[in-house]
Formats: structure tokens, C-alpha cells, sequence
């Protein structure tokens, strides 16, 4: 394009670049100079799943938890019954006292009395009990009667009795009541044995000369087996 002059050229000129015919410098008008203005950073969206929160781990390890023992249940407090008070041992003459208030009772405790009192009135309670069991055993021993009565009237055997028979005590006396007590005593096997297994006895004054083991020497007695 030719332009007839100058002044007519830089009019023209103008003019094209008001209509943006003729830009030799590219325009950069659409470029905003904003210095202070922040581009904001995009935020991600939250996460559709849900979150769960777990406790911290802990590098130290746990014993699993004991089951607390069962209570031990409490003890029974029994009262302790009271003991029984053991009476007191009576002594061999006590326990003749007692008895002396009983009767004979029946033959053979009356023959076994009848033979302590003439035999042993005299003697200590423990040699009147000698020869109260001195006849028990010869009943039991196989070599003489089986009954107290047949023992105490063998023939031969005891002074005092005559003709088989015994005489006749006073049952009255404290003496008498002593020999029951003592025969009683003897029978029921509530005391001592003074002589165990004497089989005969005879006074310190006599001189039997019997080959025969001694056991016991009571009052004026001599006991043998």
C-alpha cells in the first residue's frame, strides 16, 4: 500500500494501528500486572472413606490380665464343744466304799464274799481283792469247778468251810460289806489285779512247800501260779 505523502503515511499508520491492522510488537494488553494478588492453592477434597482411629501401639508388651482370684470363703468359726471333765480316779478303798452299800445279790457273789471275809477280813483291800480273784481264776483254769461256789467248797480247799457248807457271816458288820463290795469288785472287773494269775495263796506262817511261781506277796498272803 502506497501512501501519497508523510504526514498522510503516519496518519494512516494510526489509524491502522488503532484497528490492530499494524502491530509489529505483539500486544500483551490481556496480561493483568497484579503483583499482590495470590494464587490460591487447591484443596483436596476429603477422603470418602472413613477414618478410623486406632489406639497408639506400644513397643511394650502386655500381659493379658489374670482373672481376679474367687474370694476365699470365709471361715467357719465352730465353737469347740466343751471337753468332758474326766472324773477323777477313785482309789481302791473310794470304790470299795461305794459298793459296800450293795447285797451279795445272787449264790456266787455270796459265795465269793463269804470266802474274802473268812479268808481275808484282816487283809488289806488289795489281799482281800487277791483272793477274790484267785477263786475267778481257778473257774476259768480247767483244773477246778467252773462255778465260784464249787471252788470255794471243794473238799480240802478252804479251812472255814465244814461239811461243804458255808458258815454263816454278820451281815451286819462293816467288814462283811467290804468283802461284798470286794466280790462284786472282782466279778464286774472294774479294778486292779493285784495277783494276775494266782492260782493259790496261803499264810506267811505256813510253810506249804509248794513248787509253784510266786506272783505276789500282799499283807499276810503269799500268792503263787
Amino acid at each position: 500500500m502506497r501512501f501519497p505523502n508523510r504526514a498522510g503515511g503516519f496518519a494512516a499508520a494510526i489509524f491502522l494501528l488503532s484497528l490492530g491492522v499494524f502491530n509489529p510488537t505483539p500486544s500483551r494488553a490481556w496480561e493483568l500486572n497484579l503483583p499482590n494478588v495470590v494464587t490460591p492453592t487447591p484443596v483436596p477434597a476429603p477422603s470418602v472413606a472413613a477414618t478410623v482411629e486406632t489406639a497408639p501401639i506400644s513397643s511394650t508388651p502386655v500381659s493379658p490380665t489374670a482373672a481376679p482370684a474367687p474370694a476365699a470363703a470365709p471361715a467357719v468359726t465352730t465353737e469347740a464343744a466343751p471337753k468332758a471333765i474326766a472324773a477323777p480316779r477313785r482309789s481302791l478303798a473310794e470304790t470299795v466304799e461305794a459298793y459296800a452299800a450293795s447285797v451279795a445279790g445272787d449264790a456266787e457273789r455270796d459265795c465269793l464274799a463269804t470266802a474274802v471275809y473268812f479268808e481275808s477280813k484282816g487283809e488289806p483291800l488289795r489281799g482281800q481283792l487277791a483272793v477274790a480273784q484267785v477263786i475267778l481264776n481257778r473257774t476259768h483254769s480247767g483244773r477246778f469247778p467252773t462255778s465260784v461256789c464249787g471252788v470255794v467248797k471243794q473238799k480240802g480247799q478252804f479251812s472255814f468251810v465244814r461239811g461243804g457248807r458255808l458258815p454263816a457271816a454278820p451281815r451286819a458288820a462293816a467288814a462283811w460289806h467290804k468283802a461284798v463290795a470286794v466280790a462284786r469288785m472282782a466279778i464286774e472287773g472294774t479294778s486292779e489285779r493285784p495277783a494276775p494269775n494266782a492260782l493259790f495263796f496261803h499264810a506267811r506262817s505256813v510253810s506249804a512247800g509248794w513248787h509253784a511261781t510266786r506272783v505276789a506277796q500282799i499283807g499276810n498272803h503269799l500268792f503263787y501260779r
